[in-house]
């Protein structure tokens, strides 16, 4: 469903990423790991149409994204890509519920066909009685999970996350990792994640060790989870 083939990225005279090649299955949880510096989140933000590869191509969902128009990669990757960051990235003038639905406002959505789907997946999160709060008003394990409904709604090919456990608390972080293996159960929802916590790297259906722009190795998992 990915297809990585010869990426490269310099930033002025550091090259950052080396000629990397990888391929992701559609329902795959495939975790990034790797020393600081390493090019993780480099590699990532490329894959999500973010950044642009210095040489090289990528294929997501059977379009090379690789000459794509900026108009046509905004356009992909709303339809296409879920995002989820560190740090939640909630506009704090919005409820939970209107946080969830910019990407559909975005995508020329009606607004009830976006409020009913934003509903739904609110019900999913377990957070109904969260739909009128704003960020402020919500724990961080909440937040979290209200950026993982946004970046559903869409119903994208993949969703790209960034460190999403890396400010929770471990009850918070356990409860998140599980949310991600439900949704690739449930919904065959493909997951890339960049991340430093070795549980959740553990549980993923594939690690792919980064090191020094390369892929050092890229090893299937043993765990029952993946």
């Amino acid at each position: 469903m990915i297809k990585v083939r010869n990426i490269t990225k310099s930033f002025g005279d550091l090259q950052v990423l080396k000629g990397i090649d990888l391929d992701i299955a559609k329902g795959e949880v495939v975790s990034i790991v790797g020393p600081s510096g390493a090019g993780k989140t480099t590699l990532l933000q490329i894959m999500g149409t973010l950044d642009k590869a210095d040489s090289g191509t990528i294929e997501i969902d059977g379009v090379d994204v690789s000459h794509l128009s900026q108009k046509e990669l905004s356009h992909f990757r709303n339809q296409k890509i879920g995002f989820v960051f560190q740090f939640h990235q909630l506009l704090p003038e919005f409820t939970a519920l209107e946080n969830i639905m910019i990407p559909a406002f975005i995508a020329g959505t009606g607004k009830n066909e976006a409020r009913k789907r934003a509903e739904e997946l609110l019900a999913f999160m377990g957070l109904t009685d969260r739909a009128s709060h704003k960020p402020n008003e919500l724990s961080g394990g909440e937040k979290q999970r209200v950026a993982v409904a946004r970046a559903l709604m869409n119903r994208p090919a993949v969703i790209m996350a960034d460190e999403p456990s890396g400010s929770l608390d471990s009850k918070n972080k356990e409860e998140l990792h599980r949310l991600f293996f439900d949704l690739r159960d449930k919904i065959g929802q493909t997951f890339v994640i960049v991340t430093h916590d070795e549980t959740l790297a553990t549980l993923s259906d594939r690690v792919i060790h980064l090191k020094d722009g390369f892929v050092e190795r890229d090893t299937l998992t043993t765990s029952e989870e993946g």
